[in-house]
């Protein structure tokens, strides 16, 4: 669970299953139903004992089981469409680390992205998966009031963490927060960053109101902020920098790629994340004045 929020810390993982559980016992049973199928999957397959015991080869079969319910709702067939989507995770995993290891990119949330989108697309071909579900589970990210109250300001702090796991409860993301605080002092600071930065730049384009409450156009920045200022690059201010320009871009894209998988349900994933983290890594070669990132022990995503 941990691996999410490129955290290898148990007590990260303790408070975010509780934060899942939190929300409803969907969320957390279809998680560890997803991370567990994953991770037994990954051990059977033959997997490097290292990237289990760090948690990656679990973590985007949590996120599967996870969006599994979130969208397609209570059924049998959602059971399956988890432990199915958890083991094309693990080999997704696999193909991605060792295509990307080549220019040193982290598959980050890569495999969840790539299975959740095409059962995003595919699902509503298939009546006994599909249900006669509504054609989007989350609303547009273009249109609504774009005033923004204060208490929007303060539910989005927290939603902007717990939107990372689907979830649009507020009290969700303050456990969360918490968990990522046992981590790192760096990475609660990162993550609070994140947040921030994610709802003004969401503010000041005059993204809808509802949406930035909800954590829509925020959780992209999150995950960037704790990727590149706390966990891959040096913590030296032109990286912080190059981290906050980032975290922005993330926020734009958001919005662009909801627009893009409209047709399919507007599913954006955590596709923003992984898109402006894979490039803005894969510049830092060019650029003299950004840190490469530092060395890092097995167990980063």
């Amino acid at each position: 669970m941990g691996q999410v929020d490129l955290q290898e810390k148990l007590v990260t993982g303790v408070f975010i299953t509780i934060a899942l559980f939190s929300a409803g016992w969907k969320p957390g049973v279809f998680g560890l139903l997803g991370a567990g199928v994953s991770t037994a999957t990954a051990m059977l397959l033959g997997s490097e004992r290292k990237r289990i015991y760090f948690g990656l080869e679990g973590y985007c079969g949590a996120l599967i089981g996870i969006a599994a319910v979130t969208y397609l709702g209570l059924h049998f067939s959602s059971w399956l469409v988890a432990i199915a989507g958890a083991i094309a995770c693990t080999v997704i995993t696999a193909t991605m680390s060792a295509t990307m290891g080549t220019w040193s990119l982290p598959a980050l949330t890569g495999p969840f992205c790539v299975v959740g989108s095409l059962i995003a697309i595919g699902a509503p071909s298939f009546e006994r998966i599909w249900h006669g579900g509504p054609a989007a589970a989350l609303p547009s990210a273009t249109t609504g009031d774009t005033v923004v109250s204060f208490g929007n300001l303060i539910e989005s702090f927290f939603t902007n963490v717990s939107e990372i796991f689907l979830l649009d409860k507020w009290w969700a993301g303050l456990i969360m927060l918490i968990g990522l605080g046992l981590a790192s002092r760096a990475v609660l600071l990162a993550a609070c960053a994140g947040s921030v930065i994610g709802t003004l730049s969401a503010w000041v384009m005059g993204a809808p109101a509802a949406l930035i409450a909800e954590g829509i156009y925020g959780y992209n920045a999150v995950l960037v902020m704790i990727a590149l200022a706390a966990t891959f690059l040096a913590r030296t201010p032109i990286n912080l920098l190059y981290a906050v320009i980032a975290a922005i871009f993330s926020t734009a894209l958001t919005a662009a790629l909801a627009n893009f998988f409209a047709p399919f349900g507007g599913h954006t994933l955590t596709w923003p994340f992984n898109l402006t983290t894979w490039a803005f890594l894969a510049a830092i070669p060019l650029f003299s004045a950004i840190t490469k990132p530092e060395p890092r022990e097995e167990g980063a995503a």
